[in-house]
C-alpha cells in the first residue's frame, strides 16, 4: 500500500513495486491512477490527515506500507497504531533533519555563522535535529524518532531524500535556471564562485530505494540520494545544454549580494553531500540513473507547466518558499554596476 500514490516520488514508487510483482494499492486523497500505472494497480482514496480513512483504506492489512507524506509525531503515532496490521513500513524522510557537531542545522543557516558545517560526505551516523514542532526538520526528526522507538512493533526504513527532481515536483529547482532560459536570459549570477553543492535525489532513485526496502524489512535510517552531487554551476550547464542556451556567467567569490540576485535554491556558502554506503550495504542498492540522464524530462515538464501561465500559479509553492526568483531588473542593476 502506497501513501501520497499520486505525488511527485509516489507515481515512480508504484511503478517500480508494481514491476517487481507486488500487489499494489495506490492511495490518494482524490483516488486518481497515474496513466504509466499497470492496470493491475489498485487506486483507494484516503485522506492522510483521517485516522479512521487511512485504516479503512488499510483494511484487513498489508505486507508494506509505503508513506511518502508522513510528517511528525503524530502521522508515526498513526502508523504505529496499525502494526498489527502491517508487516513493514518505508517512510520518507529528508536530510534536513541533520545538525552539525555545534548544533547548526537547516532552520540556523540564516544565522550569523549558521550554516552547518557537515562532514563530506555526510553519513548516517551524524547527529539530528532535536524533534519539535517550530520547523519542517524538527517534525521531520520526531517523526524519525517515533518510528525507530517503535521498531520491535512496526520495522521502518526511514529514507532520507536530498533535494529532489523530476516530473510532477510542486517546488523544482531547476526552475531557476528553465524560466530564465525561456524568458531569453544571457547573463546570470552564481554566489559562492558557483561550487555550491546540495546533494540531489531522483524520484527513480528514490524508487529503487523504497523497491529494496520493501523486499528487505528492517529499522533503520538511510540516506537517499544520487550518486553525483553537481554543482550549481554544473547544474546551471547541464540545463542549458538540454535547452540549447547560451548564458554568460558572473561567479561571485562569496554570498548572493542580495536575496534577489543569485541566490539559487541549490546556493549554500558550505557542500551537502551524502554517502550512500549504507543503503548500498544493507539493501544492495545501485542507483539507476545519475542527475543529467533524466533532466531532459524534468525540464520538459516544468515548460509545460509553465506554458501560458504566470511561474507563481504554476508553482505557487515555489515561489512561498524561496519568493521573487526572478527580479529581472535587480538583476540588470547590479550586473550593471559591476560592467558585466
Amino acid at each position: 500500500m502506497v501513501i501520497g500514490a499520486t505525488g511527485q516520488i509516489g507515481r515512480a514508487a508504484v511503478t517500480a513495486l508494481a514491476g517487481d510483482g507486488w500487489e499494489v494499492t495506490a492511495v490518494s486523497r482524490g483516488g486518481d491512477r497515474d496513466e504509466s500505472w499497470p492496470a493491475e494497480v489498485r487506486t483507494a482514496r484516503a485522506d492522510r490527515a483521517d485516522d479512521g480513512a487511512l485504516a479503512a483504506a488499510v483494511g484487513d492489512g498489508c505486507e508494506v506500507l509505503v508513506d511518502m507524506v508522513a510528517y511528525g509525531p503524530a502521522h508515526a503515532r498513526q502508523l504505529v497504531s496499525l502494526a498489527d496490521r502491517v508487516g513493514s513500513a518505508v517512510v520518507v524522510s529528508s536530510i534536513s533533519v541533520y545538525e552539525d557537531d555545534k548544533g547548526r542545522g537547516f532552520d540556523t543557516q540564516g544565522e550569523p555563522d549558521g550554516f552547518p558545517r557537515y562532514p563530506v560526505p555526510l553519513t548516517e551516523d551524524q547527529r539530528t535535529v532535536p524533534p519539535g514542532d517550530t520547523s519542517y526538520s524538527t517534525r521531520k526528526a520526531g517523526l524519525e524518532r517515533e518510528l525507530l522507538a517503535a521498531g520491535d512493533r512496526l520495522p521502518t526504513t526511514l529514507l532520507r531524500a536530498g533535494a529532489i527532481h523530476g516530473p510532477h515536483c510542486r517546488t523544482p529547482r531547476e526552475l531557476y535556471f528553465v524560466k530564465r532560459n525561456l524568458d531569453g536570459r544571457t547573463r546570470r549570477v552564481l554566489p559562492f564562485g558557483g561550487g555550491s553543492r546540495f546533494h540531489p535525489a531522483s524520484v527513480h532513485n528514490l524508487a529503487e530505494l523504497i523497491r529494496l526496502a520493501a523486499a528487505r524489512p528492517g529499522t533503520r535510517a538511510l540516506n537517499a540520494v544520487d550518486p553525483d552531487a553537481p554543482t550549481v554551476a554544473e547544474i546551471a550547464a547541464a540545463i542549458d545544454a538540454v535547452m540549447g542556451a547560451g548564458v554568460g556567467t558572473v561567479l561571485l567569490d562569496g554570498p548572493p549580494p542580495s536575496p534577489a540576485v543569485g541566490d539559487t535554491p541549490w546556493s549554500v556558502p558550505l557542500p551537502v553531500v551524502c554517502d550512500m554506503s549504507a543503503a548500498e550495504r544493507e539493501l544492495g542498492y545501485r542507483a539507476v540513473v545519475r542527475y543529467a540522464d533524466r533532466l531532459p524530462e524534468t525540464v520538459a515538464w516544468i515548460e509545460a507547466r509553465l506554458a501560458g501561465r504566470d511561474w507563481r500559479e504554476a508553482y505557487p509553492r515555489m515561489f512561498q518558499t524561496y519568493g521573487d526568483l526572478f527580479d529581472y531588473a535587480a538583476e540588470d542593476a547590479y550586473l550593471d554596476s559591476l560592467g558585466a
